[in-house]
């Protein structure tokens, strides 16, 4: 069992990485193994050292800090992500809900608010900036308000295949057991996410997941 919290830090700017550094040093069980200043370093750094947070800037060069979620998210990397970002843009919200983000921090930030951030993801828990903690409300909120209509919203066959993706089957086995194709599944999981508000199949799993004890 490791003893301290291990965290890369990936931003282009070395003031920045600075700063993080800084406010993450005022905890003892915190410990920054690595700082990368583009996509393709941040990259090879994660795969090398497998912290268990990396704080992240969302407009790196090489790759950005999305594709680089994303490609830890596909290579089934244990890895926490705290995005840092200029971006108050609620579709880059959405992006980055959608990918599993742990904190986003909008980089009019203090260090008691970086340190803060990652403390409690360290801890288990989410933490943003109030903008996109507000739109996450806003979203919740608009699913309780939809949630009667969505299986009007749906059809038969979307009905069908949500159930199966609730239980945690994938494309090729759902194709198997209702006599489609797998392009045919893929279809119907982009039609389902556009209809419930849902961003990739990330979300569509994990919304799946969480509605796993309710009936259609």
């Amino acid at each position: 069992m490791r003893d301290s919290t291990r965290i890369l830090i990936a931003d282009d700017e070395p003031a920045v990485r600075q700063r993080v550094r800084r406010a993450l040093e005022r905890n003892p069980g915190f410990r920054v193994v690595g700082e990368a200043a583009n996509g393709a370093q941040a990259w090879d750094l994660v795969t090398r050292l497998q912290p268990d947070i990396a704080i992240v800037d969302i407009g790196m060069p090489k790759m950005d800090g999305m594709a680089l979620a994303r490609r830890m998210r596909q290579a089934g990397l244990a890895v926490d992500i705290v995005f840092l970002t200029v971006c108050a843009e609620k579709a880059m919200f959405d992006a980055a809900i959608a990918l599993g983000m742990k904190g986003y921090l909008l980089k009019h930030y203090t260090g008691d608010e970086i340190l803060t951030c990652v403390e409690a993801v360290a801890a288990g828990e989410l933490c943003a900036s109030p903008p996109v903690v507000t739109h996450i409300v806003e979203r919740v909120q608009g699913h309780a308000e939809r949630a009667p209509d969505v299986a009007i919203e749906l059809t038969f066959q979307e009905r069908a295949i949500l159930r199966r993706i609730r239980q945690q089957k994938g494309s090729k086995e759902i194709a198997d057991e209702m006599g489609i194709s797998v392009r045919t599944v893929e279809t119907h999981r982009s039609n389902i996410c556009k209809k419930l508000g849902i961003q990739g199949n990330y979300g569509l799993n994990r919304y799946a997941r969480r509605r796993s004890h309710r009936k259609d």
